[in-house]
C-alpha cells in the first residue's frame, strides 16, 4: 500500500478535566473521503479544528505529506494544502460573491488581483455560483451560501479538503446538489474528510466512515458496513439493556 497522503497517530485534546479527542489515530489515502460520524459532543468539529491549526493538540502527530503540522497556525497549514469550510458560513457580508473568493485566492492562493479575480470566476462557474458573482454575500440564499462556502476554500488550492456539516440547513431537494458538487471536487483529485450528520450524504459520499462517541474511534468500516454496526447503533440510540434497566 501507498504511503497515506495524511495520517493522526494517538491524537489527544483535553479542555480542563473533558477529553474531547482520545488517542485517535487513523490514516488517508490520496483521493479517498473518509467521513466523520457521531453524536453531538462526540469530538467530531474538535477535530476539524485541531487538523486546521485553530486547537493545539495536547499529544499525538498529524502528518501531512510526510511532514508533522500538529500546533503549526491555520494560515501555515493552509499554504501547505490544507483548507476547511465551517459549519456556519461566514463570508465577508458586504463584498459580492466574486470578491470573497477573490480575497480566498489572492491571500490563501497567492495571486494576484488579476488573476485572483480570473480564478474566483472560473471556481464560481464550478460550484454553480456565476450567476450571482455581483451580489452580495449577505444577500445569498442557505444554498448559494453553502456553495460559497466551498468556492472560498476552493480557492486556496487543498490538496486535503476539511468539510464541516456543509449538507445542514439544506432540503431534501437540494441535497443531491452538494452531492453532485462534492463527486465532482474529488473528481479533480481532491483528498476529503467530510463531518456529516445527513446519512443520504455519508452513504454517497465517502469510501469509508469512522464513528466517534466521547471522543474515542468506535467503529470504523465502509459505509454499509458502519450502518449495520450495534456500536454505532447504541451510541446514537441507546441499547436495549440499558432500556430494560430503566
Amino acid at each position: 500500500m501507498k504511503e497515506p497522503i495524511f495520517s493522526v497517530n494517538r491524537l489527544s485534546k483535553y479542555f480542563g478535566g473533558l477529553v474531547a479527542i482520545g488517542d485517535l489515530s487513523f490514516d488517508l489515502q490520496a483521493g479517498e473521503a473518509l467521513g466523520f460520524m457521531g453524536p453531538n459532543g462526540a469530538g467530531k468539529t474538535t477535530l476539524i479544528n485541531v487538523i486546521s491549526g485553530e486547537f493545539k493538540p495536547d499529544s499525538g502527530a498529524i502528518r501531512f505529506k510526510g511532514r508533522d503540522i500538529a500546533g503549526l497556525p491555520p494560515h501555515e497549514i493552509c499554504s501547505l494544502g490544507v483548507g476547511r469550510t465551517y459549519q456556519i458560513p461566514q463570508p465577508f457580508a458586504r463584498l459580492t460573491t466574486l470578491q470573497n473568493v477573490a480575497v480566498a485566492a489572492m491571500y490563501g492562493g497567492s495571486l494576484g488581483k488579476s488573476e485572483a479575480e480570473q480564478e474566483a470566476g472560473a471556481i464560481l462557474s464550478l460550484v454553480g455560483l456565476a450567476d450571482k458573482k455581483e451580489r452580495r454575500a449577505g444577500d445569498l440564499e442557505e444554498i448559494s451560501l453553502k456553495r460559497l462556502e466551498l468556492a472560498r476554500v476552493l480557492a486556496t488550492k487543498p490538496t486535503l479538503l476539511l468539510v464541516d456539516e456543509l449538507a445542514g440547513g439544506l432540503t431534501e431537494r437540494e441535497i443531491p446538489v452538494l452531492l453532485d458538487l462534492l463527486k465532482e471536487i474529488r473528481g479533480m483529485g481532491t483528498t476529503m474528510i467530510l463531518i456529516e450528520h445527513v446519512m443520504k450524504v455519508m452513504m454517497n459520499a465517502v469510501d469509508r466512515i469512522i464513528v466517534m462517541d466521547g471522543g474515542q474511534k468506535i467503529a470504523e468500516g465502509k459505509p454499509e458496513e458502519i450502518m449495520e454496526d450495534r456500536k454505532v447503533i447504541e451510541a446514537y440510540f441507546g441499547s436495549d439493556d440499558a432500556e430494560a434497566g430503566e
